[in-house]
């Protein structure tokens, strides 16, 4: 199949949603497909760039700054995204071309005008890749009310997935918030796994052996320091276990909300917590063997259900993990019946400070643990699954 996939995230950028659409689009590449990746990029020299890698043909258009930037120029660059996408695409190398399939990501909901332009010309099944569903949990979250700016992202959203003939969600509790654009005839809603191909690993720039926290177990949070991450409970957790001499935490990565945890770190004076910028994905495996325990957190207020994609880097390199989440999240379900760490839902540090001690008292006595977790990665996320997923949905 002719497959173009498009997005605003592919390396070099460092996101778990970078990181996948490389695994996707390389996978697709190597099952015989002929897959071009459209990205929205900024900082590129002309209107467009064509590269090629792995197998798979990446041309960028050049847009609007909007990664690392303030929440207006966010929305502003990304609402203009697509057309100036439509536009610069006009120009470039593949404007004649036609497709058998289109797939795209989100985030960012803004990408369906430009999946509608290259499914309508070509007349070919298009799939909707959903990792979060906005703008309903920034409303769960209290950043967002139900105001204009709501409905005009809602609007933005119903359209995005009104261009979809399949759409693939996250895990199984999402289905129900799809179940009425479900019932047009010729649709198709599945649960499509997160995703990830084994890393090829590299040197890791950081060595804890060098920091305050050498020779302790330690418990390793390594993603996007946002806002929706809920890191404030894993900074009290930190403090709560501060007088085990045994146990550190180190936080890795990027994002809105760093600053402030480094600032609640420095005026705790929590020295059981080292911090690092984020590291390039082939350096996670070096990180992760100097660890015990991975850490998950999600904000109690979400509704909707997420399996991050550091859940599964944790499990592909044999990481139990410790998770707090909002109460309902299918995740809960899934380590408890894999047994591959603790989850809690009440949000309480106490709760979690216990249940992480009870960990490592079950890891000295369970060592199965990273041999479950590799299996779990493994079957249940696999990137050559999802990848005959979406083709399967494409072709019928």
């Amino acid at each position: 199949m002719r497959l173009a996939i498009i997005a605003d995230a592919y390396p070099p950028l460092r996101s778990s949603g970078a990181v996948q659409l490389r695994d996707l689009s390389v996978e697709l590449a190597q099952q015989g497909h002929r897959v071009t990746m459209l990205v929205a990029s900024d900082g590129i020299p002309g209107q467009w760039m064509v590269e090629e890698s792995d197998g798979v043909r990446v041309i960028r258009f050049r847009v609007p700054k909007t990664k690392d930037t303030g929440l207006l120029r966010r929305a502003v660059g990304e609402a203009l995204m697509p057309l100036i996408m439509l536009k610069r695409l006009r120009s470039s190398p593949i404007a004649r071309e036609k497709w058998d399939g289109v797939v795209w990501y989100s985030p960012t909901i803004f990408l369906g005008l430009v999946a509608q332009a290259l499914r309508s010309k070509s007349g070919c099944r298009s799939y909707l890749i959903i990792r979060d569903i906005f703008p309903e949990w920034a409303v769960d979250m209290g950043l967002m009310g139900r105001g204009f700016p709501y409905f005009f992202f809602r609007a933005v959203a119903n359209y995005q997935y009104s261009v979809a003939d399949a759409l693939g969600v996250q895990s199984p509790g999402n289905c129900t918030y799809f179940s009425h654009w479900a019932r047009k005839p010729g649709r198709r809603l599945e649960v499509l796994h997160n995703w990830l191909a084994p890393i090829r690993p590299v040197d890791c720039s950081i060595t804890l052996a060098s920091t305050p926290i050498a020779g302790r177990k330690v418990f390793v949070y390594a993603g996007n320091i946002g806002i929706a991450q809920g890191m404030g409970v894993l900074v009290e957790l930190a403090e709560r276990l501060r007088a085990r001499r045994d146990i550190g935490f180190v936080f890795v990565g990027r994002g809105s909300a760093l600053d402030q945890v480094k600032e609640d770190v420095r005026r705790r004076r929590l020295e059981n917590v080292v911090i690092f910028d984020e590291i390039a994905p082939g350096e996670i495996p070096g990180l992760y063997a100097q660890c015990s325990v991975g850490l998950l957190a999600l904000d109690p207020r979400h509704r909707s259900h997420n399996i991050p994609g550091k859940f599964l880097s944790y499990m592909q390199c044999g990481l139990p993990v410790i998770a707090t989440v909002n109460p309902g999240n299918d995740i809960v379900e899934l380590i408890r019946t894999e047994r591959v760490g603790v989850a809690c839902v009440d949000g309480s540090p106490a709760v979690l400070a216990q249940q992480s001690e009870q960990l490592l008292e079950d890891l000295r006595a369970d060592v199965a643990y990273p041999a479950r977790c590799e299996d779990l990665a493994r079957r249940m996320f696999s990137v050559e699954r999802a990848a005959r997923q979406i083709t399967a949905a494409l072709a019928m």
